[in-house]
């Protein structure tokens, strides 16, 4: 295995355990901050964060509006971050720190060429695309966006997303019945899906932090 793949292996194990232990650990808390840390920019997927919510609400752990309305929440706290970082940093603080978190200027031009074509309502329906939905509270920053619309746009984008990611876990979990002939333990089902779901997230982006500018 190449030096790449054996610290994308790492990334994935210990990225997953951190998901996994924050929520198990902090309950709803924890689902709030995963989704701010996503949403501050940091490449922490949610298409990890909520789907391992949802399997919880099976356990009867959580519940399923409980959970869209924390990661929405989280989504909110993490974008206002953001906001902020493009209000006062702007795309130099990402061209210059970006490259430590797996962020490429790639990324951000993604954003800033959905901002400049929708505007405002990029911040809605931006919410639910991929890299788009990480990234577009900085363009809206720098814009400097109206502030309340930014927040209601942020909140009101991020609850079908978040709903969806959690149903797909809910769903994951209600197959068990069917599923516990092949498997010994659900657990083994999760840990594949998330490895899955975070190894094509990395793939797509670690090349363009090697190409990113030093």
């Amino acid at each position: 295995m190449s030096v790449i793949g054996q610290a994308i292996e790492w990334i994935i194990t210990e990225l997953s355990k951190f998901v996994i232990a924050t929520i198990s650990l902090f309950g709803y808390s924890g689902i709030v901050l995963t989704m701010a840390i996503e949403s501050a920019c940091i490449p922490l997927p949610s298409e990890i964060i909520m789907p391992f919510s949802g399997y919880l609400v099976t356990t009867g752990q959580f519940t399923l509006v409980g959970v869209t309305l924390a990661g929405a929440v989280g989504n909110v706290l993490g974008s206002i971050v953001a906001y902020y970082g493009g209000v006062w940093g702007g795309r130099p603080l990402v061209e210059r720190y970006g490259r430590y978190v797996l962020v490429s200027p790639h990324d951000l031009e993604v954003a800033d060429r959905w901002f400049a074509k929708y505007g405002e309502a990029a911040v809605f329906f931006g919410r639910m695309l991929p890299v788009v939905r990480t990234f577009i509270s900085l363009p809206a920053g720098i814009a400097r966006m109206n502030f309340p619309r930014f927040v209601v746009f942020t909140f009101v984008g991020a609850l079908p997303w978040c709903y969806l990611l959690a149903y797909v876990g809910v769903v994951m979990g209600e197959q068990w019945d069917n599923l516990r002939d092949y498997f010994h333990q659900f657990d083994i089902v999760i840990g594949l899906f998330l490895a899955v779901a975070l190894g094509y997230f990395l793939w797509s982006h670690w090349p363009r932090r090697s190409r990113s500018p030093q």
